[in-house]
């Protein structure tokens, strides 16, 4: 029986010299650096901003309404095909918007550490809103180069490299942010006086010149594609193609569904440890960023391992149970208080599951793209993934406001298990079609399931 591609990778081992050799390899080692810059602006418009407001005694209405700042990564597949058809004049098609948009994520984030967060809300949104908007255009354009620019044989460490920088990009810009912009507490002890929130911003602006050098550095593509020879071209094959398929419209709404309950849980995550349990925004940063990050990046490898044996179906079914009641978690903080080690269970259980739940649903996602379009068809459907994150922030903050709704954080998190529920019915309910996608892979391009 013949393998597929996807099932030979990942029952692959790879060995320690490999990933040396990946460190010193110059189209891996930029990959990593991109992954960093890539992975950095992300917690500067959401989680980091959320806690400088919360800091500031913004009410948690405006704070969920400010994470509709992500919206532009739900969309960015409507410019994707433009950056794929027109080529800047210098570095060419990818390193040259990767180079257009890490300058103008270096001055919109340094924009942002000279605006008031309590008193400009309204420029501190615009600018906010340019961070993401050229955020989620460096990653269009990322992750066409970073498919582009290595061997097949490479694609595995490739992947395992941008993961890591991505992932030391979001501590750095998450935990790491609000532990050198406030000091304080921190679990007892009182760390040195913090520099402030406009001087950590400034300092992640500067750390975008690690994306801008990485940029300047890499190697061109070893493929060499010519662009498409019109929009109509690079945006309407792609589409044409997933809409063909059978149930594809329910394959968006699963899409949408299976991360809507984590999503929802941790769209005010920071706030609640900091406002509704008491810790102090260093504690917060440390154990919900920083260990939050390791137990994350554990959830990835033991659901990719279980991946191996389960296969796709049963691993978003068992992972998503899981990720669901992970959300109880949370609640238990709210019943118990300022409990250290209840604030540490809870958040290793649900970056765990949650990082299980991940690597399943990027499996799913990878396994509904078709390789003629794949840049295209997964900016798409990434985005649509980014829907619930984005917005269930505002109803999270409606139903928070003692202003407006008042839900106490314990029941809300009971919430947040229900509204997870929906995905795994669709998901029971789909068994079949998932199931049949590993299949589907093996099968070429004009095989797959069509109406």
């Amino acid at each position: 029986m013949v393998r597929s591609a996807a099932e030979a990778g990942r029952n692959r081992r790879v060995t320690a010299r490999e990933y040396f050799a990946a460190l010193t390899n110059r189209r891996i080692g930029v990959i990593m650096l991109l992954g960093f810059a890539s992975g950095l602006p992300l917690a500067l418009t959401s989680s980091t901003l959320q806690a400088w407001m919360t800091v500031e005694g913004v009410d948690l209405k405006t704070i969920g309404i400010f994470t509709l700042i992500g919206l532009p990564y739900t969309w960015k597949f409507l410019w994707a095909p433009f950056m794929d058809r027109y080529v800047p004049p210098l570095l060419g098609r990818r390193r040259g918007w990767m180079l257009l948009t890490q300058l103008a994520l270096i001055a919109a984030i340094a924009g942002m550490a000279f605006t008031d967060a309590k008193n400009a809300l309204t420029t501190m949104a615009l600018l906010a809103l340019a961070v993401a908007f050229f955020s989620a255009s460096q990653d269009i354009v990322f992750d066409a180069y970073s498919t582009d620019a290595v061997q097949p044989e490479e694609r595995g460490m490739s992947a395992a490299m941008k993961v890591l920088g991505y992932r030391i990009a979001m501590l750095v810009s998450g935990g790491g942010a609000l532990v050198l912009a406030s000091g304080g507490e921190f679990f007892g002890l009182m760390l040195p006086q913090g520099i402030g929130w406009q001087n950590t911003y400034l300092a992640m602006a500067a750390l975008m010149l690690v994306g801008v050098g990485a940029t300047l550095f890499a190697p061109e593509p070893l493929k060499q594609v010519q662009p498409p020879r019109s929009l109509d071209e690079a945006m309407i094959a792609p589409l044409k193609e997933f809409f063909s398929r059978n149930g594809a419209w329910w394959l968006l709404l699963l899409i949408v569904l299976y991360k809507l309950g984590d999503a929802f849980a941790a769209a005010l995550s920071t706030s609640f440890l900091i406002r509704g349990a008491g810790f102090s925004p260093a504690e917060v940063g440390a154990v919900n960023k920083g260990m939050g990050l390791a137990a994350t990046i554990v959830g990835v490898l033991i659901g990719g391992a279980l991946m191996v044996r389960l296969g796709l179906y049963r691993s978003l079914l068992a992972f998503g149970i899981l990720q669901a009641l992970s959300n109880l978690m949370f609640m238990w903080v709210a019943l118990a208080g300022k409990s250290y080690g209840v604030m540490v269970a809870a958040v290793a259980v649900e970056n765990v599951c949650g990082g299980m739940g991940t690597t399943a649903f990027v499996a799913l996602l990878m396994s509904l793209c078709d390789a003629r379009f794949t840049a295209t068809q997964f900016a798409l459907l990434s985005a649509l993934a980014s829907i619930g994150r984005v917005y269930v922030g505002p109803a999270a903050g409606y139903f928070t406001d003692p202003k407006e709704f008042g839900m106490a954080w314990a029941p809300f998190f009971f919430v947040t298990f229900l509204v997870a529920l929906p995905g795994l019915g669709m998901l029971v309910w789909m068994k079949r079609s998932i199931a049949t996608l590993d299949r589907a892979s093996d099968l070429a391009p004009d095989t797959m399931p069509r109406d």
